[in-house]
């Protein structure tokens, strides 16, 4: 088994991706950079926090819908790859991961300044002990990760609660005397020094997108994807701009102007009336949770990066190792290898600089990236969650985005471009030739008579029905999403055919294709004649989840020798099937054997030219219909109603519900469920007028 297409395990709930998103934004932003900031615009500069939250709203929403409709690890590089191509999504994924390594880096070196409240601990050798921690529990288990990541943001938004409410306390109903806001200490530097600000402080809330990196691991990505990345917009921004505001009015300007632990100078005043250093206590253990949870969570969505990649071909294929905790476990030892280096050798605060500039770039490809998915009009393309107003959203965050990195100034647009630069390098040395694949860019040039990459269609297909893996397949479906090879009149060598069926599997099953092809050629087991010059033949693979099919098409006929007998297929049909549903391929056979036993069934497959055509060839059956209520089709209106007010044409009847792998037998009170498969009997005419219904 080909170890590098293990799939990784779905175990992360909404407050699991939640901890991560909001866990990968509380650091330096809260604890270090309010009176950095505050240097620059005065006493506004609650208010460039503010306008930032707006700010970062439209790639929110971009990021929301691209990871519901492709919510596969490496996030960020996946999209990129996907929609503009290998190229950009190189830049995307190396970028990202090089970016996210400093961020967490910088962040564990930040947890020093407040450590050194309390304690006289050497920062370096600290920040490194803690790399390997969290390096070691990223290995165990994405469960045991997030778990710690739960425990460490659920402190940290407890104690920064209590802060804000015990702040607005202080300032408006015990009525403690406050320092003087004077009028000269409000946009120090007028309009441009705010500006220049809310770059500043944008990439506060740049970790708001990191958990799409872990989507492939999340449970109901449609839904848990874009809730839990508003309440972490939410629970930051309240926290960033009240917490601030707090420190604007209850520091002397000159103190908060000058300070490296803002909540810590500002925790001494509000929390005063606790015993001893208690208060101070507190705010030095939510800035190290903060600290922690930020680089925690940055190994645990770096590491996805090149796991992403390596299945892509763009970078080794050691990084898309899947250990037995089911995480990527190389790809988590470079990560942390690479931030363990970038501790002892870099000035991480100013590489810091090159992350934001970096990730706002990210943040104008990724609103380019909804841009070209929706115009490249692919079918198989459906979000489970749309971006409001498009496209004047997407357009507004790429303006933002560029806005903002030439507010950074000279040094982070040049150090952005060398890295720009080493990443094409890269791509053009390692991965140009290797990859064949293209981005949904080309579906737009499609429309203008140019280039299209079908594999995409594919693959989105793909993670469709891996979003949708606890709902049984139909036959239908089975036929919808097969590969269908047409051999022309001189390919009548099965060796060949076999070969470029087995090519075709292995680009969706994780099975070795040596053993592959040993299986499929194997006619001594699971091997069946269905009729004269029709033959099937499936195979039971434990890593698979949703049944693969491919039909292979022959009008001259393929020349197969069975023992010492000599055969003529025109028709070679391979099944590959989930170990765990034994009957599934009897399924399957059944409704295949119905169809081949007509009489015209042979005659009609060889003379059929398209794709299409030999998959209606497959499907027919005028007399029944399989249907899966799911959300976002037109059988959704059907979900959560009773069978006596479902409406059907004519004499149409629910004869069987397939639910969660039981069989129901229908009754008229029986409600429906999302995820419901009817077996649905009529005459012709009128299972006719339901499929036509359902397909507008």
């Amino acid at each position: 088994m080909a170890e590098s297409k293990k799939k990784l395990s779905k175990k992360l709930t909404l407050f699991d991706l939640y901890a991560v998103s909001t866990g990968a934004m509380f650091s330096s932003g809260f604890f270090l950079l309010p009176g950095i900031a505050a240097m620059e615009t005065g006493s506004a500069v609650y208010l460039a926090y503010l306008a930032a939250a707006f700010l970062i709203l439209p790639s929110m929403f971009s990021v929301a819908e691209l990871s519901t409709a492709m919510p596969k690890a490496g996030g960020t590089y996946y999209f990129l790859d996907r929609s503009l191509g290998p190229l950009i999504g190189t830049i995307g994924g190396l970028g990202s991961w090089i970016a996210l390594v400093f961020k967490s880096a910088f962040a564990l070196i930040g947890m020093g300044a407040y450590l050194t409240l309390f304690v006289d601990l050497p920062i370096l050798p600290l920040a490194l002990v803690l790399t390997v921690a969290f390096g070691l529990l990223n290995i165990f288990g994405a469960k045991e990760t997030a778990l710690l990541q739960r425990i460490l943001v659920a402190s940290l938004v407890v104690i920064m609660a209590f802060f804000v409410i015990q702040g607005l306390n202080y300032m408006y109903i015990a009525q403690n005397p406050l320092p003087e806001l004077r009028q000269q200490d409000f946009f120090t530097n007028g309009i441009n020094g705010f500006i220049s600000t809310i770059g500043l402080v944008f990439v506060s809330y740049a970790g708001l997108t990191k958990a799409t990196s872990i989507a492939e691991e999340v449970q109901n990505p449609d839904k848990v994807i874009p809730l839990g990345m508003i309440l972490s917009l939410l629970t930051a921004s309240i926290v960033y701009v009240v917490g601030v505001y707090i420190m604007v009015n209850v520091l002397p300007a000159d103190e908060l102007f000058s300070s490296l632990t803002p909540v810590a100078d500002a925790g001494r005043v509000i929390l005063d009336f606790l015993p001893g250093n208690s208060g101070l206590l507190l705010v030095v253990i939510a800035a190290i949770a903060a600290f922690a949870s930020t680089g925690n969570a940055g190994i645990m969505s770096a590491s996805r990066y090149p796991l992403a990649m390596s299945r892509d071909n763009l970078i080794s294929s050691k990084f898309g190792r899947i250990g037995k905790f089911k995480t990527p476990h190389i790809s988590v030892l470079v990560t942390t290898g690479v931030m363990l280096l970038v501790l002892i050798l870099f000035d991480v605060e100013a590489v810091a600089k090159l992350a934001s500039a970096f990730q706002l770039l990210l943040f104008f490809l990724i609103n380019l990236s909804v841009i070209v998915m929706r115009e490249s009009k692919i079918e198989a393309y459906k979000p489970g969650y749309k971006s409001p107003f498009y496209p004047w959203v997407q357009i507004a965050g790429m303006i933002i985005s560029l806005w903002l990195v030439a507010e950074m100034g000279l040094l982070a647009v040049g150090l952005t471009g060398t890295l720009i630069i080493i990443c094409i390098g890269w791509y053009f040395y390692y991965s140009h030739g290797k990859v064949k694949r293209q981005g949904a860019i080309y579906h737009i040039h499609a429309r203008l008579g140019q280039l299209r990459y079908e594999a995409l269609e594919h693959e989105l297909m793909t993670i469709i029905n891996e979003k949708n893996l606890n709902t049984a397949l139909t036959y239908e479906e089975v036929i919808a999403r097969s590969t269908i090879i047409k051999a022309t009149d001189q390919q009548t060598n099965f060796e060949r055919l076999l070969m470029k069926a087995t090519i075709n599997l292995d680009r969706k099953v994780s099975v070795e294709r040596t053993v592959l092809k040993d299986s499929l050629s194997n006619f001594e087991q699971n091997f069946t004649q269905l009729k004269e010059g029709v033959f099937f033949k499936y195979v039971q693979v434990e890593e698979v989840k949703i049944p693969e099919m491919i039909a292979i098409q022959s009008k001259e006929g393929m020349v197969l020798n069975i023992g010492k007998e000599e055969h003529k297929a025109h028709a070679m049909i391979f099944l590959v099937t989930p170990a765990d549903r034994p009957l599934l391929h009897m399924r399957i056979i059944g409704h295949l054997a119905e169809l081949i036993e007509a009489e015209e069934f042979l005659e009609r497959w060889k003379q059929a030219e398209g794709e299409k055509e030999l998959k209606n060839v497959l499907l027919t059956d005028e007399r029944f219909i399989h249907i899966r209520l799911q959300e976002h089709t037109k059988s959704e209106e059907w979900i959560g109603k009773e069978i006596m007010n479902v409406s059907l044409p004519g004499e149409c009847l629910i004869a069987i519900i397939e639910r969660d792998g039981e069989i129901v037998i229908p009754k008229g009170k029986t409600k429906l469920e999302s995820g419901d498969v009817l077996s649905i009997l009529g005459y012709p005419n009128d299972i006719k007028v339901l499929k036509e219904g359902l397909e507008e």
